[in-house]
């Protein structure tokens, strides 16, 4: 062998070493990179874990609030229904006693007035005691149309009373 094959020899053996001890450098380098990936995703799967928590908490306590809020709706509902009802059931005995003259319906007139022209005696008769005012009581027809406006006055007005407490529950 020829010392130039034997320097071109070498010459290769020098760059198989540094390749190799190169190779190493970057497999230590590649250990480390992997390493830290790893240490950063097991970070990263920590902080997940956390929001995961935050927010499956936070939807169980909306729950727990829409749920209460949607019971005390019902058991408002159902007095609101209640109230209806009983509303209701008062004006239908008031027009069944109108219907059977144990109740009528009358009104004050005034006393001033000379054009009404109704004289009424003014004291108190055997049917019931007036006070001295004078009154003039309404024909049947009449009472029940009055009743009906009322009845529907009062299922307007339990109406309104169960909007706003809806409001002030959902407000809340």
């Amino acid at each position: 062998m020829t010392p130039l094959q034997k320097l071109a020899g070498l010459a290769v053996l020098i760059l198989v070493l540094m390749a190799s001890a190169a190779g190493g450098t970057w497999q230590v380098q590649d250990w480390r990179m992997g390493e830290k990936l790893a240490e950063q995703a097991g970070l990263h799967q920590g902080q997940l874990a956390e929001v995961s928590a935050a927010a499956v908490k936070q939807v169980s306590a909306e729950q727990d609030r829409r749920l209460a809020l949607e019971q005390k709706l019902a058991t408002s509902d159902q007095q609101h229904t209640r109230e209806l009802s009983d509303a209701q059931r008062n004006q239908v005995l008031l027009r069944d006693r109108l219907a059977t003259a144990d109740v009528r319906l009358s009104v004050l007139l005034d006393a001033t007035d000379s054009a009404s022209g109704c004289n009424m005696p003014a004291t108190p008769g055997a049917v019931g005691v007036v006070h001295a005012a004078r009154r003039a009581q309404l024909d049947p027809a009449h009472a029940q149309r009055i009743i009906a406006i009322t009845d529907e006055g009062d299922r307007g007005l339990i109406a309104l009373r169960a909007c706003q407490a809806y409001v002030r529950d959902i407000a809340r």
